[in-house]
C-alpha cells in the first residue's frame, strides 16, 4: 500500500457522489484499502483539451501480514466543460497517445482489465520497516507518547538518508532533512490513518498528533469528492533547495479515524507536474470479501 507515491519526499530533502459513508466493520478476514485516483495531465492532448485519468488500486492484508494488489486503470475524461466541448468538436476520440521526457504516454475513456497478485514480501510496511501484527497492536495509543515514538524512528531514518546522500554528494547536510522533520512526522501519522490494521486508539491518537504537529493547518470541515463529511488538514510545505512546491491537503473521518481524500498539487517553477498533482479518495476497513480485480465501475 503505498499510495503517498503522488508525494515525493526524496526530492523534498533536496462529477461522483456515495451515499453517506458508514463505519467500518470492526472485525474481518483482510483489511481492505480501496484507493481511487483522479489525476490531471498537464499535456493537452486533441486538439488542445487536458484530460483526467482515473484509476483504482486495493490492497488486502490478513493479521498474517499476506497481502494480495490489485490495480485497474479506470479511463480518461475531459477535465473541464470548455475540454469537454473542444472534445466533442474534436470528434469524441476514446484515445489519445503522445511522448514526454521520452517516454509514449497512452490514454483511453475505457477502462483497462486490470490485475490482481500476491505480494511478495510478507509483514506490515511501518515506516522503513517491516512489522508484524501484534507489533501494530502494541503502537501508543496516547498523542504524545505516539509522537515520540514516530519522531524517534524518522530522525532515525533521516540520520540513514543522510549518511546515503554523503555517498554521492559530499555536501549533503542532515539539515536538509530535519527542516522538514514535523511534515515527516505528520506523513508518518496520515499513514496510521489507513495504511494498516492498527487499533481505533491509535489512529484516534495518530489524528491529535496530526493536527497539532507544527505547520499543520486546520481548515475545518469539509466534504471529499464523494460527498463524504470529515476535517480537513493541510501539511506545511516543506523546505527544497529548488523550486518544487508540494502542497497537501487531507479529509480525515473522525467517526472511524480513517482518511477519506488526499489532495496534491505538485509544481516545479510554478508550473504543475504531469501526472503528479491529483486528489485521491480512499475506503478502508475489515472486510470478508476475497481479493478481486477492482470493478471498471469503481
Amino acid at each position: 500500500m503505498r499510495y503517498q507515491a503522488i508525494a515525493v519526499a526524496g526530492l523534498l530533502a533536496t462529477g461522483v457522489v456515495a451515499a453517506p459513508a458508514q463505519a467500518a466493520p470492526s472485525e474481518g478476514t483482510y483489511w481492505r484499502v480501496e484507493v481511487t485516483r483522479a489525476a490531471d495531465h498537464d499535456r493537452p492532448v486533441g486538439s488542445g483539451y487536458h484530460v483526467t485519468e482515473r484509476s483504482v488500486t486495493v490492497d488486502w492484508l490478513t493479521r498474517e501480514g499476506t497481502e494480495w494488489a490489485a490495480h485497474r486503470k479506470l479511463g480518461a475524461f475531459p477535465k473541464t466543460k470548455k475540454d469537454e466541448a473542444a472534445w466533442r468538436a474534436d470528434g469524441s476520440p476514446t484515445s489519445w497517445t503522445y511522448r514526454t521526457e521520452g517516454m509514449k504516454i497512452s490514454l483511453s475513456t475505457k477502462p483497462d482489465k486490470g490485475f490482481l497478485k500476491r505480494v511478495d514480501e510478507d509483514g506490515f510496511r511501518l515506516g522503513e520497516k517491516r512489522v508484524t501484527y501484534k507489533q501494530l497492536q502494541a503502537l501508543p495509543t496516547d498523542a504524545e507518547a505516539l509522537r515520540k515514538h514516530v519522531t524517534t524512528e524518522v530522525r532515525a531514518w533521516i540520520d540513514e538518508a543522510a549518511e546515503e546522500a554523503r555517498t554521492t554528494d559530499p555536501k549533503a547536510e542532515i539539515d536538509d532533512w530535519l527542516v522538514n522533520l514535523d511534515r515527516y512526522v505528520a506523513e508518518r501519522m496520515t499513514s496510521l490513518l489507513y495504511e494498516n490494521p492498527v487499533s481505533f486508539k491509535v489512529r484516534s491518537a495518530a489524528f491529535q498528533v496530526l493536527k497539532t504537529t507544527k505547520g499543520v493547518s486546520d481548515l475545518g470541515r469539509a466534504k471529499d469528492p464523494l460527498n463524504r463529511s470529515g476535517h480537513k488538514l493541510a501539511l506545511p510545505v516543506p523546505s527544497s533547495k529548488g523550486t518544487t512546491v508540494l502542497k497537501e491537503q487531507f479529509i480525515v473521518d473522525t467517526r472511524t479515524m480513517t482518511l477519506l481524500a488526499h489532495y496534491v498539487d505538485l509544481t516545479e517553477g510554478g508550473k504543475p507536474v504531469g501526472g503528479k498533482s491529483g486528489v485521491e479518495t480512499y475506503e478502508v476497513g475489515w472486510t470478508d470479501a476475497k481479493p478481486a480485480i477492482p470493478s471498471a465501475k469503481s
